[in-house]
């Protein structure tokens, strides 16, 4: 049914339904405020993404309702809008507060650092997840704008590694992105950075190779990567001089450790069954962290319907299921809070380990011997 035969009541409600995942606008204002403000009010991106919607999350509570997964696209129609017109408002944005901080003295250097720190969570809590969504489905231009946003934050080939590795490999050793039981974060960071860009490389050679095609060739997509990438930097030198390329690297930094924080949330210590011959068990809704929190849902467009995502990874963010405890494992609070917490090693393993002990007693009681499942390291895909 095309969406123009919708009576307007039926639009509305469809509207309604879809506004709460447009409160990342909310942050467009509150930037802009803090970088006339100045001062304190500098914080209050951060606050805003990690502190407010914690509180929300709190006042709000759960929301564990299932959308029918067979609606239609004309049915998601507000709920797809608000990830395509994303990019060119946080370009506005970004370009907008580079030009304002780069040509003033009206933040001291301290201050513009903190601004774009703000940016870059913005680009990363919003900005990446955005991208995530666009980059799994098949159109076209919902690709090209979430490689748009990964390479506002030259973080570009995560789209490879995250579609050719990350999905197929999750929960086994040659998967990067998936946080080894004990491995404390500040470990992790570094590690994720380096294996990741390798992998996806190799992943996209290893796919030329099966056309008969060098790496080199031009549809290898690592060419648009870095093409992209370096128009941005250039960009930023543009309008801002050196002073706008650091300031533009601090946003990018920041909004990639954003990323990788949930990346280590999302799987920590959850391993898929080995059975035998370097074969796995296929991927479940068992092998991501979730959170059914409503506010933080709200702003990460149901990111946290994790499990869902990787056992139908074309779904759209709306029609992601929500699983019980004995489908898949469950967080108590949203990813606002175990991100932070993730950044003090000994608090996260004390909170988090014993509840990865008892997922695997609970999926897993024939395994006895876990130890090769905490100690594998991340060896490259062959």
């Amino acid at each position: 049914m095309a969406d123009t035969v919708f009576t307007a009541p039926q639009r509305l409600r469809r509207l309604s339904a879809a506004l709460p995942f447009w409160l990342s606008l909310l942050l467009v204002p509150v930037a802009i405020f803090s970088a006339w403000a100045g001062g304190w009010w500098l914080l209050s991106l951060p606050l805003t993404t990690w502190w407010l919607f914690t509180a929300l999350d709190a006042i709000f509570g759960d929301f564990g309702e299932n959308a029918d997964p067979e609606t239609g696209e004309q049915d998601l129609f507000w709920y797809r809008l608000i990830t395509i017109i994303w990019f060119p408002i946080q370009f506005a944005l970004l370009f907008g507060l580079l030009i304002w901080a780069s040509n003033s003295d009206y933040l001291s250097a301290l201050e513009k650092i903190v601004l774009f720190f703000g940016m870059g969570v913005i680009s990363g809590t919003i900005g990446i997840v955005y991208a995530h969504e666009l980059m799994h489905q098949k159109s076209r231009t919902e690709r090209w704008l979430g490689d748009l946003l990964m390479a506002s934050v030259l973080y570009s080939h995560f789209r490879s590694e995250h579609l050719l590795g990350h999905h197929r490999y999750v929960g086994t050793p040659k998967d990067p992105v998936t946080a080894r039981y004990n491995e404390g974060f500040h470990r992790f960071f570094p590690r994720v950075l380096w294996q990741s860009l390798i992998s996806a490389f190799h992943h996209e050679k290893a796919m030329l190779a099966r056309k008969g095609l060098p790496w080199f060739d031009r549809s290898n997509p690592f060419w648009r990567y870095w093409l992209l990438e370096a128009g941005f930097l250039f960009l930023a030198l543009l309008v801002g001089g050196w002073w706008g390329l650091l300031l533009f690297l601090v946003q990018a930094f920041t909004a990639i450790w954003q990323l990788e924080l949930v990346n280590y949330v999302e799987h920590y210590g959850l391993t898929r069954k080995h059975l035998g011959g370097g074969k796995y068990e296929p991927v479940r809704p068992r092998h991501s962290w979730n959170s059914a929190r409503r506010a933080s849902n709200w702003l990460l467009i149901n990111l946290q319907r994790h499990s869902d995502h990787h056992y139908k990874p074309n779904r759209r963010f709306p029609l992601l299921q929500n699983y019980s405890e004995r489908e898949a494992p469950n967080l108590p609070y949203g990813y606002p809070v175990m991100t932070m917490m993730a950044l003090m090693p000994p608090l996260w393993r004390r909170y988090m380990n014993p509840k990865v002990r008892k997922w695997r007693a609970m999926y897993y009681p024939e395994i006895t011997d876990w130890e090769p499942y905490k100690t594998a390291s991340n060896p490259m895909p062959r």
